[in-house]
């Protein structure tokens, strides 16, 4: 199959936001009155972000969905996406279920692929996504203020849990083993919760790389510290009973892959924030508090946890 005939049967679809999609040499894309385009890429390999032998279906659904996580942190609203990949070969059963599960995301989200391109070599995915924001009401991490709640939503921990199954290091079993390897593999970005957080939030990101990791870049952004109680952090009842051991504090403080949003607002934004949970029908829980000294403090029942990871780096 030559590599224009792949395009067109597995990544060319209907275009709902865009009048000239997959197949001339740029799309084009037309953006709306009052808005910033708001753009961000990212990349998996395998071996280094997923297993070689990954079920297709869920890399093609992950592959968008933490791109969309990324428009989700910055109150955008995802529109556009293209999507490069380098393939070791033609493999029509396993492009038939990427494919699928990508558009499965695309669709859920209202996204329209736009372009990219294919070429041979080891398996990589890169998809770049691009978003509408109003403009001046971006969340960016620079604008979180002393005194602030920090927030998360969701679960932490459960995907970098279900990653130590995987590699042999814990032995799930029952709903901790079907929570954390879905949570692994089939990432739900917080797309609604990043719109409804537009005026509200001071800052936000997704915690892909650890919640201490991705904390940190606000707290470095805004020139600010922060306090933490682990105990308070939103986890698996699994993860929970085990909050004692260290090995259990790094997958929720520090384990990544999770996409959920970590954002910091003022404490006088708790009621609506708490009408916005309850209307998502999704968990919002305070985790700690900014203050104006730099540093990142955690705690575990009082007592100061030695921090001796904060999260995912590619080239540590």
């Amino acid at each position: 199959m030559s590599e224009f005939n792949l395009i067109k049967k597995y990544f060319t679809r209907l275009t709902r936001q865009t009048s000239l999609g997959v197949g001339d040499d740029a799309a084009l894309i037309s953006i709306s009155n009052g808005m910033d385009l708001a753009i961000s890429a990212d990349m998996l390999v395998a071996g280094t972000h997923f297993f070689a032998d990954a079920d297709a279906y869920l890399l093609g659904w992950k592959s968008l969905a933490v791109n969309i996580s990324d428009m989700a942190a910055m109150g955008a609203n995802p529109k556009w996406a293209t999507l490069a990949i380098a393939l070791p070969e033609v493999n029509e059963a396993w492009l038939a279920e990427f494919s699928c599960g990508f558009f499965a995301c695309a669709t859920d989200f209202n996204v329209d692929l736009i372009g990219g391109d294919t070429t041979r070599g080891p398996l990589t995915i890169s998809v770049q996504i691009m978003g509408e924001v109003p403009t001046g009401q971006a969340i960016k991490r620079s604008g979180a203020k002393v005194g602030d709640d920090i927030w998360v939503s969701g679960n932490l921990g459960s995907a970098a849990l279900g990653l130590a199954h995987l590699q042999g290091k814990i032995v799930l079993e029952n709903d901790a083993l079907q929570a954390s390897i879905h949570a692994l593999h089939k990432p739900a970005p917080r797309a609604a919760l990043g719109l409804a957080l537009r005026g509200i939030a001071n800052s936000c990101i997704d915690v892909s790389d650890g919640l201490l990791a991705d904390l940190g870049h606000i707290l470095q952004a805004s020139n600010i510290g922060a306090a933490l109680a682990l105990e308070t952090l939103p986890c698996h009842d699994f993860l929970r009973i085990h909050l004692n051991k260290p090995a259990f504090q790094q997958y929720v403080l520090a384990g990544g892959d999770d996409y959920e949003l970590c954002f910091t607002a003022p404490k006088s934004k708790r009621k609506t924030i708490y009408s916005i949970s309850h209307q998502l029908n999704l968990p919002l829980t305070i985790i700690g508090e900014t203050h104006a000294s730099t540093g990142l403090e955690v705690t575990y029942l009082k007592q100061k946890i030695k921090i001796t990871k904060k999260g995912f780096n590619h080239f540590d």
